[in-house]
């Protein structure tokens, strides 16, 4: 069997690919990439038996259909270091000894049978599916996945939760002390459909989707999903469990609002946090009419930090503080000028919100607030 294709696009899959495979697979035909070739269409394939990516490539040329699987190290090294040119491979499906020209060289190496990789799970006949475009699940996926938990009493938090019901589909993720939920009003359905997407796929998902509008479908049963998008698929176990009910710990009476600049924020935030207690981390906002004042202090140290930034504030003066980190990662995983922080009392999480929600969406990222020591 004969076909060539282009070295950089095929580095390319296959370094997207070897991201899902296994240091120490549980079996050893999963250290490979399974190459099928049907009607000179090429499909690779990477699994680590939970997860399973699959990536299509025209070839440029090709005289049969074939399947076999090759050493992931071993043509991810033959493919990484050299520049666009042609590949034009050779393998003898019976012997399976496979060569490799290029312009100025020829690999040798041995392939192994398809007969061991293991096949694809089907989804139940009664899935669901979500069909949206390839920038919503991008985005989604994006902001939520810096607030799952790493616990391992409750691996349900590790996940990111997507909530299908009739007004919309709300993905989110908490640990606990932060809350991501992105709802999309476009999508919708009579019959509520959830499942948790592990932070493995999730983080793949993030490399590989395009931020555009391309279609992508997402298949799901009660123990494992499938997203198609162009030109190759994911699929994977699902977590299992019951997760929180996050709607339950968002606070609807907030009259206290701050709005300000996102990013003139991040940087008084970067100046102040370096003087904060390690431990804890604690930095203390105080909010009154026109400005908001971020103050850090670490009394083993002895050292301290003071800054203040002009903002819009409707409501009360008040004291509240937050874990710095956690500030951080919010406000940067967000994307727009002005951020609204909406408090109720020192005692109670705060909402943080674009200032100009995205189109069709609903965007809300939540902060636990840390006991201050005013005495």
């Amino acid at each position: 069997m004969k076909f060539s294709i282009s070295s950089t696009a095929l580095s390319s899959k296959l370094q997207n690919l070897a991201k899902v495979l296994s240091a120490k697979p549980s079996i050893p035909i999963l250290n490979n990439i399974l190459f099928e070739i049907v009607d000179g269409v090429l499909t690779l394939t990477a699994s680590d038996s939970e997860t399973t990516m699959k990536a299509t490539m025209q070839l440029d040329e090709s005289d049969s259909n074939g399947r076999f699987t090759m050493p992931s190290r071993t043509i991810l090294d033959a493919t990484r270091e050299l520049p666009d040119q042609p590949l034009h491979f050779d393998i003898n499906l019976e012997t399976l000894a496979v060569q490799i020209t290029y312009q100025n060289g020829v690999y040798n190496f041995t392939a192994q049978t398809a007969e061991e990789y293991p096949r694809n799970k089907e989804l139940a006949a009664d899935a669901a599916s979500i069909q949206m475009e390839s920038v919503v699940l991008l985005n989604g996926i994006v902001r939520s996945l810096f607030a799952t938990a790493q616990d391992e009493l409750r691996p349900i938090m590790n996940g990111i939760y997507f909530d299908l019901k009739d007004d919309g589909l709300a993905i989110v993720a908490t640990d606990g002390h932060k809350l991501v939920r992105t709802k999309n009003m476009a999508l919708r359905s009579d019959v509520k459909r959830s499942f948790v997407l592990g932070k493995k796929p999730a983080s793949l998902l993030r490399n590989i989707l395009l931020k555009d509008s391309s279609p992508v479908e997402v298949k799901f049963d009660d123990r494992n999903a499938e997203v198609h998008f162009p030109n190759g698929m994911l699929s994977c176990r699902l977590l299992e469990g019951n997760y929180p009910n996050y709607a339950s710990v968002i606070p609807q009476d907030n009259p206290n609002q701050i709005t300000v600049d996102r990013k003139g924020l991040v940087s008084v935030l970067r100046r102040v946090l370096p003087f904060a207690s390690e431990s804890s981390q604690l930095i203390r906002l105080h909010v009154e009419m026109g400005m908001v004042e971020l103050s850090s202090e670490d009394i083993d140290f002895a050292t301290s930090a003071k800054e203040s930034m002009v903002c819009d504030y409707v409501g009360i003066p008040m004291n509240i503080g937050f874990k710095g980190s956690v500030i951080s990662e919010v406000l940067n995983n967000l994307d727009c000028d002005d951020v609204v922080v909406q408090l109720a009392d020192p005692s109670k999480a705060a909402l943080v919100v674009p200032a100009v929600q995205p189109e069709n969406e609903e965007v809300l990222m939540l902060m636990m607030p840390m006991m201050l020591n005013d005495n």
